[in-house]
């Protein structure tokens, strides 16, 4: 039963963990943990409720990180077994099954291109969206898993909340008709990168644009990556598309980057 559900959501790519105890009460015995938007789904035991519990809260963090890492609790879930005196320890090895990170390119342009072959090397599922019928083909992104001919709300409703640390939205279009409701979009969501393509003095002009539509919070605007990438001196489409791979890499590791959006100047010297 547990090994058909597991099978069952590896193949339709949902995010799963098989928790299995290696040592300790219990030995063999197994759990699944399935996050399901705003609700856990779990399938079988580790031998204890509170065990259960507080494994599967460890489990979904692993998810969340796409990491695969053995823990160490007491018999009814404690968390320092260590501490505890004549205390068998139980080693429970978290499996984890996440799907690729994803990251939505809004905007068919030249640099669309370099950024999809670039995030589809580093394991992205990339989904490319454009409203512009004529440019938003699979033939001129062929990379991408997912090209999408609509506007930024309906792909954000429908997709944003499974967006998390893991993910990444980039905007690289200049039009306010698309950029303004893919920025609102995206901050509504949990997604841990939203670059926005764009001069300093474009940026500018955007923040009035996003003030104009309640968007103005501090905490909100410092989400916002833009100009866009690290500030490596890139050119061209393919250099653009490895400052902003960086960017995301370092941002999502917690390293202090030269980025773009820190830095004052022209962006091309």
């Amino acid at each position: 039963m547990i090994y058909s559900a597991l099978a069952d959501r590896i193949r339709k790519n949902q995010p799963v963990a098989l928790l299995t105890v290696i040592d300790g009460p219990n030995t063999g015995a197994t759990f699944l943990v399935a996050p399901d938007q705003d609700k856990i789904e779990t399938l079988g035991s580790l031998g204890d409720n509170e065990l259960d519990r507080v494994a599967s809260r460890d489990a979904l963090g692993e998810l969340e990180a796409g990491r695969t890492s053995v823990r160490n609790y007491g018999p009814s879930g404690q968390v320092t077994p260590e501490d505890l005196q004549d205390t068998p320890i139980v080693r429970v090895f978290v499996e984890s099954f996440s799907p690729p990170p994803q990251m939505i390119i809004f905007g068919a342009v030249d640099f669309t291109a370099a950024l999809a072959r670039v995030a589809k090397v580093l394991g992205y599922y990339v989904v490319v969206c454009d409203a512009r019928e004529v440019f938003a083909t699979k033939r001129r992104f062929p990379m991408a898993d997912e090209v999408l001919v609509t506007w930024p709300t309906p792909v954000l409703t429908d997709r944003g909340p499974n967006l998390g640390a893991r993910d990444a939205v980039c905007i690289l279009t200049h039009d306010p008709k698309f950029d303004v409701p893919a920025i609102q979009g995206s901050l509504a969501t949990s997604v841990g990168y939203i670059g926005v393509m764009g001069s300093r003095k474009t940026h500018a002009k955007r923040l009035e644009r996003l003030a104009e539509v309640g968007i103005s919070k501090p905490q909100d605007l410092a989400r916002l990556m833009s100009p866009i990438g690290l500030d490596i001196g890139s050119r061209t489409p393919e250099e653009t598309a490895i400052s902003i791979c960086a960017e995301i890499i370092g941002k999502r590791v917690g390293r202090i980057v030269p980025s773009l959006s820190n830095s004052d100047g022209p962006i091309h010297k």
